[in-house]
């Protein structure tokens, strides 16, 4: 990622200073960077009230019905982790965190859930571990927070308006990815990746 801000830095300066645009190049860095802080104060206030809700669920109980409700679907999803109580629960906190569009929340769940489910498979990315990684990055929000933030911080009078289409879009992206993981899981299965893995490793031990 520093390579590609980096590139990006260097070819905007070069191609700045071979339009003779260099001073308009400057002079956008320094206003973008202003406007960047900006956006993270404005925006931190919204964050800040979702992350605190969801705190506040947690505490009194909401958060574990939640899941409760949320576990017959996941055990279908994630039918090789059901026994193992601490990989659902972070399953479910990420799925919870991602309904009300809290990326900056979901994403340190996300990683712990991975974690937890890698440890079941080292070196080899199971059948649950994509289906999860899909799930998180196709999720259903219920309430798009991020996005509602982005839309009020430009101005926007009414940034929730986008519920309809952020519903539809999201239902579509979990249930393409739901039924690609399933298909390819079926084309190229877990245990022809992990005799892959082991070939390959003994490649580069040999």
């Amino acid at each position: 990622m520093s390579v590609l801000w980096v590139g990006m830095i260097v070819i905007s300066l070069i191609c700045g200073l071979l339009t003779g645009n260099g001073e308009a190049v400057g002079t956008a860095a320094v206003s973008g960077a202003a406007q960047g802080v900006e956006l993270c104060l404005s925006m931190a206030g919204l964050l800040c009230l979702w992350t605190g809700v969801m705190e506040v669920m947690r505490r009194c109980g909401l958060a574990d019905w939640l899941s409760r409700l949320l576990r017959p679907l996941l055990r279908r999803l994630f039918p090789s982790c059901t026994g193992d109580k601490e990989v659902m629960d972070a399953v479910s906190a990420n799925i919870s965190a991602n309904l009300l569009g809290l990326g900056n929340a979901a994403t340190p769940l996300g990683l712990e859930a991975s974690r937890l489910m890698a440890r079941r498979s080292p070196g080899v990315a199971s059948d649950a571990l994509c289906m999860f990684v899909v799930c998180n990055t196709a999720s259903i929000q219920l309430i798009p927070t991020t996005v509602a933030g982005l839309r009020s911080a430009a101005g926007c009078a009414t940034p929730f308006d986008i519920l309809p289409a952020v519903w539809l879009a999201s239902t579509l992206s979990i249930l393409t990815g739901v039924s690609a993981v399933k298909l390819f899981s079926r084309l190229w299965p877990s245990s022809a990746r992990s005799t892959l893995s082991r070939s390959l490793c003994a490649q580069k031990a040999g």
